[in-house]
Order: structure tokens, then C-alpha cells, then sequence
């Protein structure tokens, strides 16, 4: 599998994290990778690619019908009158509105090849997602996806989140939920997996939620 330098920098980056975080393991994926060993991602894709192309083909129809009128009118309009004139040039805008409204549809932001990506690719890339916090289970921190142009997480524990120690430090008290894990000092490295905490030794609980991982929201 190859990887691009900023790639290797950000492996090195969260190997050295992994190596100074002791329990904390992190862990990363490359999703692009894996994306393309998936034969119904090549399938989706050669779709999309499909419809792509007879869509482009369509409004360049229309382009070249568009391109024809004007070469025409403006062969004829020292023959033609005013009104003649208006009349074909009025025809002529009207027929590039209708383009510009095709792409639009079809290619906008929102727009037909958006809509049928989702349709198509979004299945898949939710199956990768689910198989990555499967992997991660209770064994991993974080997981990381280093397949894109930056590194985007994908998975967090929700034990090592310091959200309410950070409204804290800023005079915010946190409303109801946060525990006692929360009132240690910003930064302070979290107890080895496994080690008792003072909550354990006070009332033991073997299924701990805080022991669980909360999704992050998938990249796109």
C-alpha cells in the first residue's frame, strides 16, 4: 500500500502518541485503500460514471443546438426585421436559460449526480464505518483515517473526553452527566485500561458505559 509523505508524517505523529499515551492505543485506517478492494464500490463508481457522462452529453446537445440558432441568426439578421430579430434572439436566450438550468440540475450542489452519489456510495462507505468501530471495539482510543488529503478521526472513546474539564477551565459548569473522572486536570494522562479508578474502588461496575466509544461523524 503506498503512502504519500503527509501520510507517513501523520503515522509517525500518532505512533508517537501511542508510544508516550502507554494504555492508549491508537490505531489508523485508510479507507481509500479499502474503498478500492470493495468490487461494489467499483461498481457504484462505474455507475455514477455513467450517468456522469450521458448527463454531460445532454446540455452539450444543447450547447451545440444553442450554437447553431445563433450561427444562423446571425447569417440571416440583415434580413431579418426588428421584431424578427427580437423574436429569434428572444428564443435564443430562452434556450440558454434551459442549459443553464440543466447543469445546474444535474451537477449543482444539490443536484441529481449529489443525489445519486448518496444513493450509491453512502451504503458502502456506512458499512466501512460500522467495520472500523468493530475493530476498535474497547481495545483502541482512537482510529484515524489517513486515506484522505488530511487525517480525519473516525472513532473517540468517550472515556478520555475532556469536554467538561475544558468548560471548567473556562468558569462554565457543565451540566448534568459529567463524573469525577472529569475533575482532573486538564491534560493529566487517564488511568491505564484496566486500572482501578477511585469510582471502581468505591463501587465496583464490570460494565462501566464509560468503557464504550462514541461515534464521531463520518467523513465525506
Amino acid at each position: 500500500m503506498k503512502r504519500t509523505l503527509p501520510s507517513l508524517i501523520i503515522l509517525a505523529v500518532l505512533l508517537g502518541m501511542a508510544h508516550v499515551a502507554d494504555a492508549q492505543r491508537i490505531a489508523f485506517v485508510n479507507t481509500k485503500y479499502i474503498l478500492d478492494q470493495m468490487p461494489e464500490y467499483s461498481s457504484a463508481q462505474k455507475e455514477l460514471d455513467r450517468m456522469s457522462k450521458q448527463w454531460q452529453e445532454e446540455i452539450d446537445e444543447r450547447h451545440l443546438q444553442i450554437k447553431r440558432m445563433r450561427d444562423s441568426y446571425n447569417a440571416e439578421a440583415i434580413l431579418l426585421t426588428e421584431e424578427m430579430k427580437r423574436s429569434r434572439q428572444d428564443e435564443i436566450d430562452r434556450r440558454e436559460r434551459e442549459a443553464r438550468d440543466l447543469q445546474k440540475k444535474r451537477f449543482g450542489p444539490n443536484g441529481d449526480l449529489f443525489k445519486k452519489r448518496q444513493e450509491l456510495i453512502q451504503p458502502i462507505q456506512d458499512r466501512v464505518y460500522n467495520a472500523v468501530k468493530e475493530v476498535a471495539g474497547t481495545s483502541y482510543v482512537a482510529v484515524f483515517d489517513i486515506g484522505g488529503q488530511s487525517s480525519n478521526l473516525l472513532f473517540a472513546s468517550e472515556k478520555y473526553d475532556k469536554s467538561d474539564t475544558v468548560l471548567r477551565k473556562l468558569g462554565i459548569r457543565p451540566g448534568q452527566g459529567g463524573d469525577d473522572d472529569d475533575e482532573k486536570e486538564f491534560g493529566d494522562d487517564p488511568a491505564p485500561e484496566g486500572a482501578p479508578t477511585k469510582d471502581s474502588e468505591q463501587k465496583p461496575n464490570p460494565t462501566d458505559p464509560k468503557s464504550g466509544g462514541q461515534d464521531m461523524k463520518q467523513p465525506r
